[in-house]
Order: C-alpha cells, then structure tokens, then sequence
C-alpha cells in the first residue's frame, strides 16, 4: 500500500503525498514550492495530482509541476481547472500504481467538488474540503442539503477508512463542535488530544470515518444533542437534517 506523507503549504494547507515504489502521487497541491522541495529531497519523481476542486490552495501548483514533470493530473470535469488530464464525474474509476480509486462527487463547498477513495488493503478517503476532521467546509457555492447528502455518502463508508483531508483545522472545529455537544464524552476526549498535539505542532490527520460520526456534528445531524442545540442557536423549529446543518454551519461561520 501507500505511503502517506504531509507536506506543509501556506498556513494550514496539507498536500498530501503518496509513494508506492517510485511513484509519487500530490492530492491538492496549492503551491508546487514544497513539493519540488520534497520530490528533490527524496530523489523522487512525481507522476500522478488528484485534484479535488477548484479553490487555488488546492490547484495553484498544477501548471508548475506538470511543466517540470512527466505527471498526469486528474480532476474535476468542467474544463475550468487549467491543466487537468483526465476529467473525472462521479462513479468513474481509475488506477494508480496498481490501487483502484473510485470518484465520488461531494458538492457542497464547491458544486464541483470530488473525493477519492480506495478500499486496497487499507480503506483510504481524500476529502478536500468536504470532510475536515470535526467539520466540514463552508457552504461557498452548494446549499446544506447538498452537503448534508455527500457527508451522509462518506458516512457509508467503511468505518475504518482513515480520512485525509486538505486543512490542519481540527482544533477550532473541536472547539465548536464542544459548543453543540458540550456532554459528548468523546469529542471531549479527542478534543484534549488534539490540543496536545497542536501545542507541539503535530499533525492531527488523518481521522477515520468511525471517529466523525462519534465527535463531528455536521457528520451528527440526526443525533437529538444536534437537532436541540441547533433549535437553540436558532430560537426556531427544526427538523430535517439539512436544515440542522444549515443552522450549524451558520453558527460555526460565526463562532
């Protein structure tokens, strides 16, 4: 299987990088500067970028590394992210270094937006900026409903599928879902780890599926804790699970 390494970009940026044998595959590489450092320093060479949507943090650096290396780049279809090789839409499937990927289209933060996951051995989810470790991302462009069924696709998923997404943003999504679940024992509990590690600048990623649904409120939706405080943020009535996580997210935007 992969090796999965960090590599660091701007203030909280994750390029994740995934070497098996002598190839390397970039998810989301928003500034080529670190990952030509990488590459040179571990006398390697890139040949694959997974592109998950079109934000420049997540894209600024695919014209750079294409020019400096023989790589294909994959993402989403819409000829609106220059560079892209292979368009993918949801359902679609593609390989690398022999590990089956499967593309699920997860709009919400963007209407474009794609995650990539394979269940080779070890189940691996890269989710941009749909799923975060505690949270999920803003609403720039899709509406609650949307997001709300893509997170409830990657809920599905197998519950050890370690996520890997594009931000260290684990703290403060922590510090606000404590807000919404102050008596979730767990959240409690992970919360304070990753206040440690983040007092020593360690990595918090990646999560797993099993560890969203137990401490991530957008992920929680359903759960009677959520739907009060959300009822409470909002002094108003709700019901469906969209419309929880309009309010939290609004709430969140806010905190």
């Amino acid at each position: 299987m992969f090796e999965i390494i960090p590599v660091r970009a701007f203030s909280d940026n994750y390029i994740w990088t995934l070497i098996k044998d002598d190839e390397v595959t970039v998810v989301d590489p928003g500034d080529s500067g670190p990952v030509k450092e990488f590459l040179k320093d571990k006398a390697l060479n890139l040949k694959n970028i997974l592109i998950t949507h079109h934000h420049f943090d997540h894209t600024g650096g695919i014209e750079d590394l294409s020019r400096n290396f023989n790589c294909t780049v994959y993402g989403p279809k819409g000829d609106h992210i220059n560079g892209i090789d292979k368009t993918l839409v949801e359902g679609d499937r593609f390989e690398i270094s022999n590990v089956t990927f499967n593309v699920l289209a997860t709009p919400g933060h963007t209407l474009d937006h794609l995650s990539f996951f394979t269940n080779n051995s070890q189940p691996l989810l890269f989710s941009g900026d749909t799923l975060f470790f505690g949270g999920c991302g803003r609403l720039f462009e899709g509406t609650p409903e949307q997001m709300f069924q893509s997170l409830s696709k990657l809920s599905m998923l197998s519950k050890e599928t370690q996520v890997f997404c594009g931000h260290e943003y684990t703290e403060s999504n922590l510090n606000f879902a404590a807000e919404v679940e102050p008596l979730n024992q767990e959240l409690n509990n992970q919360l304070n780890e990753v206040r440690n590690l983040r007092k020593e600048d360690q990595i918090t990623l990646p999560s797993s599926i099993a560890m969203e649904l137990s401490v991530n409120p957008f992920m929680r939706c359903e759960e009677n804790d959520v739907i009060m405080a959300a009822q409470e943020y909002s002094k108003r009535e709700v019901s469906q699970p969209d419309e929880v996580l309009e309010v939290i997210r609004n709430w969140k935007d806010n905190f």
